[in-house]
């Protein structure tokens, strides 16, 4: 099974917030997940983000795949290159 680490649309129309969750590559985007790992909302003058990091970096070592914006995310707040120093000591 292919996991993948994506944003999921809540919120109502031409107001998203984001989910981060880890789920199925097959499910659809607002579908089926397995587990919600942070938020993110665009709207907000800076834009608001809470990632819940030990979830990630579990997820990350587990061989979960981030979206290419899930990574950006995830490389603004540092848990990208925290996933990448944890390989390099094992």
């Amino acid at each position: 099974m292919a996991v993948r680490i994506r944003l999921k649309r809540m919120g109502s129309h031409k107001a998203p917030v984001y989910r981060l969750v880890v789920s199925d590559s097959r499910s659809p985007r607002d579908g089926r997940f397995i587990e919600e790992i942070g938020t993110y909302n665009p709207l907000t003058a800076p834009a608001t983000v809470a990632i819940d990091e030990e979830k990630a970096l579990k997820w990350l070592g587990d061989g979960a795949q981030a979206s290419d914006t899930v990574r950006n995310l995830f490389s603004k707040a540092g848990i990208m290159k925290k996933f990448h120093e944890s390989k390099l000591q094992k």
